[in-house]
């Protein structure tokens, strides 16, 4: 089960010291393929995992809604799969880089669809691409700090279609602890949230594999945000206990992510994703002595930013953290005519007040 390269970096253990090329396989356990599929921006992959069963394929995750996608998807057909067709796909969650191109793949093969009932939903709810932006839409960044212009950025940077994965007609439900038999082996439903509202990871007990999704990805953190859909959302809180229930999975397992290297030494993983969102959290609090906007706190946990989805991104990092914060009692959010600020909440706060219906 390695390439016989090892490399450990920051305590953890990558078997294979280089990715497969772009739009290529490699076969990281017996029956299991690593597609490096390509993306069209600084992200420029996602990993997704094939796997043997029976006189067919099942496919985790998709990749992007772009003809490149499409392209490579007829390259594995003809040159990996050799004819055999694609037996179910299974989404780790609606995002568009894993479900993009979900429901071409099921409406080619008249294959069924396995999702999490909250994520197939979420698969059907876009931003509305009306011009001007609704009012909610625009009332969420200009609290936020930002102007109407930029607002208007922020609407047009999301109706890209490659961010509008095609729509699904129907899906097989994924529930935690489900199992699914895949070839030779039992794959488990492991449901974590924060990044999504129910994503799923597919755990095999016996040959210690785990397909993680954007659960658990080595060197880079995934998204954890808030955004104008539900501005009042706490999804840190989700995510973090999402990484305490991981603990449950042994630290040996192979963990394949969505995006960068398989690797070993999961619960280092775990723990060094708990610091770095507490370290968020510690540079918020300190600089909230003066109230302070959504945008100026953004500016302190994500100083280098370059174009308006970068922004989009951090913004709703930044208002993760903070919701996180008030529901813990540590900031209190204040309306300053137009603008929503964050402070530290007095010394005697224990606890944040009710939500306000209005």
């Amino acid at each position: 089960m390695n390439g016989g390269d090892a490399e450990v970096r920051d305590g953890l253990r990558y078997p294979w010291a280089q990715p497969p090329a772009s739009g290529e396989v490699l076969e990281v356990a017996d029956g299991v393929l690593w597609l490096r599929m390509p993306l069209p921006f600084r992200l420029d992959h996602i990993n997704l995992y094939l796997l043997r069963h029976e006189a067919g394929w099942v496919v985790v995750d998709t990749g992007m809604n772009t003809a490149q996608t499409v392209a490579v998807w007829e390259r594995v057909f003809a040159e990996v799969f050799q004819g055999q067709p694609v037996l179910a796909v299974i989404c780790t969650h609606f995002h568009s880089d894993h479900a993009g191109v979900a429901a071409w793949l099921t409406e080619r093969f008249h294959c069924p669809l396995y999702m999490t009932a909250a994520e197939f939903r979420s698969l059907h709810v876009q931003v509305p691409d009306e011009a001007p932006p609704a009012w909610a839409f625009v009332d969420f960044y200009r609290k936020a700090g930002f102007s109407l212009e930029q607002a208007g950025e922020f609407h047009g940077a999301i109706q890209n279609k490659h961010f509008r994965p095609l729509n699904c007609t129907g899906f097989r439900r994924l529930r935690e602890g489900s199992e699914l038999k895949i070839g030779d082996r039992r794959w488990q439903v492991l449901i974590g949230s924060g990044h999504s509202p129910e994503h799923a990871c597919l755990y095999a007990a016996e040959d210690g594999l785990l397909i993680s999704g954007d659960q658990v990805l080595p060197r880079i953190t995934s998204t954890v945000g808030v955004q104008a859909t539900e501005p009042e959302a706490d999804p840190l809180r989700d995510w973090l206990d999402s990484l305490e229930r991981l603990r449950s999975v042994p630290d040996s397992v192979l963990v394949l992510p969505a995006h960068e290297r398989p690797f070993f030494n999961l619960h280092q993983r775990l723990a060094q994703l708990q610091v770095h969102h507490q370290g968020h959290l510690e540079r918020m609090l300190a600089s909230c002595d003066e109230p302070r906007t959504a945008l100026e706190l953004m500016a302190v946990l994500f100083p280098r930013l370059s174009g308006r989805f970068d922004e989009l991104m951090a913004l709703g990092e930044t208002l993760a953290h903070a919701n996180y914060l008030i529901s813990e009692g540590a900031l209190v959010r204040e309306e300053h005519g137009e603008l929503r600020r964050y402070r530290r909440a007095p010394a005697q706060a224990v606890a944040p007040d009710p939500q306000r219906v209005f």
